[in-house]
């Protein structure tokens, strides 16, 4: 069954309207949370219910409280067993969850571990033996502690993966399979995500009791009102001219530019690296240590253009971010939605700015993103900028020469004074 909340319905205005237990209503009183978003709103006396349920609501709503506060309420606080489990696609957002966890459980003590790469695990393992009730990690490091047998789950009773598309984007859709067979059968499971693309329904029918579906992925968009959207339509082999005549006329205080692929970010960062010293590269391959230092460089500004995967399109909230560009149109249009969301965390007397790429090919995905966001894109124009090659045939991409770094001016001419 899907749910669909219209945002301009009234949604519960109390926390106390939801089912929560006095001594939790005095933590969210304690720590200023007022009223429920509307995520929390719907998605809170689901899951106290006990059914099983999806949410899908944009970045920045509250996801993390939404599931949270009903584990909390439901388990054992005064057993030591492993009771929930919750599966997050990166190490920044499982310690963000963890952290709100123990935020929230100040009426209801109880012990959390963070399962994740990175940190050492025989630490981890320690955590383990000593017992907590709630497991936050990445599903890489909780299969690593199954198979030493440090992590047992045979008494979860609910199971909760967060940012669900974005796992499977990168790859860990057998690893959940595997934690979940090894799950309890009767168990909760709840599913939250940002976009909901046919892999995430199919995990969700084939490993959840007929789910309740929560859809507030439209809530709080507004994109005309919050930013300035534009396409752009280019040759693939001349994005990279296009770019570089972009930035040099916007001249952004800050901008991120996303590509579809790791080899594609990896192509575009070398294209600049050595011209402008405040660009980088974020993505899932790099080390965790890179990417920590890499986004706390960015979050302070001394990373004017940063070069991305759909990675930092989740959980990363980075304000000041003047422009994003969409150097690869995105797969599923509700991603378009998170990446240009990037964008609408701007003080509210400015806009945000957002350009996509589009080969002559991709018309159908920009119309796709068009009818999902209700809004046609303006066309953006350079005078004198050739979009087309005007020879045919076009030749095949493994033809094709890669262009050197030509035309990049310097940081001066780039971008505008912080």
């Amino acid at each position: 069954m899907r749910l669909s909340v219209n945002p301009s319905e009234p949604s519960p205005r109390r926390f106390s309207d939801l089912g929560l237990s006095p001594s939790t209503l005095r933590v969210l009183e304690h720590i200023g949370y007022e009223t429920p978003s509307p995520i929390q709103a719907a998605f809170i006396p689901l899951a106290l219910s006990g059914r099983d349920a999806t949410g899908q609501a944009r970045t920045g709503t509250g996801k993390t409280a939404a599931f949270m506060l009903p584990i909390l309420e439901r388990i054992d606080h005064d057993s030591s067993q492993t009771q929930a489990l919750v599966l997050g696609p990166t190490r920044e957002l499982s310690e963000q969850v963890a952290e709100e966890a123990r935020k929230l459980s100040a009426g209801h003590p109880c012990r959390i571990a963070v399962l994740v790469g990175g940190r050492p695990i025989r630490q981890q393992m320690s955590d383990l033996q000593k017992g907590v009730q709630i497991a936050v990690g990445t599903p890489g490091r909780v299969i690593d502690l199954l198979r030493r047998r440090a992590l047992d789950l045979a008494h979860v009773k609910f199971v909760i993966l967060d940012e669900a598309d974005r796992m499977l984007d990168i790859g860990f859709r057998p690893d959940i399979e595997k934690i979940l067979r090894c799950c309890p059968s009767e168990r909760q499971t709840l599913l939250l995500s940002a976009t909901m693309p046919p892999p995430v329904e199919r995990l969700a029918k084939s490993y959840m009791r007929d789910p309740q579906r929560v859809d507030l992925s439209a809530d709080g968009i507004a994109p005309s009102e919050m930013i300035d959207q534009y396409f752009a339509t280019v040759d693939s082999d001349r994005k990279f001219r296009l770019l570089v005549r972009v930035l040099a006329k916007e001249k952004p205080s800050q901008a991120l530019v996303f590509t579809r692929t790791k080899r594609g970010a990896e192509q575009l960062y070398r294209r600049f690296k050595g011209r402008l010293p405040k660009v980088a590269m974020m993505m899932g391959d790099l080390p965790q240590v890179v990417r920590d230092r890499t986004m706390r460089q960015f979050r302070n500004g001394e990373i004017r253009l940063l070069i991305a995967t759909d990675v930092v399109g989740r959980g990363i909230d980075v304000s000041g971010i003047s422009h994003i560009i969409n150097y690869d149109i995105p797969e599923y249009h509700d991603d378009y939605v998170h990446r240009v969301g990037r964008a609408g965390r701007l003080s509210s007397d400015e806009k945000g700015w957002a350009l996509t790429f589009v080969t002559r090919e991709q018309g159908p995905q920009l119309t796709a993103i068009e009818k999902r966001i209700e809004l046609l894109l303006n066309e953006y124009t350079l005078d004198e900028f050739q979009a087309y090659r005007p020879q045919a045939p076009r030749p095949h991409v493994d033809d094709m020469e890669i262009e050197p770094v030509y035309e990049v001016p310097d940081e001066a001419e780039f971008f505008s004074v912080a």
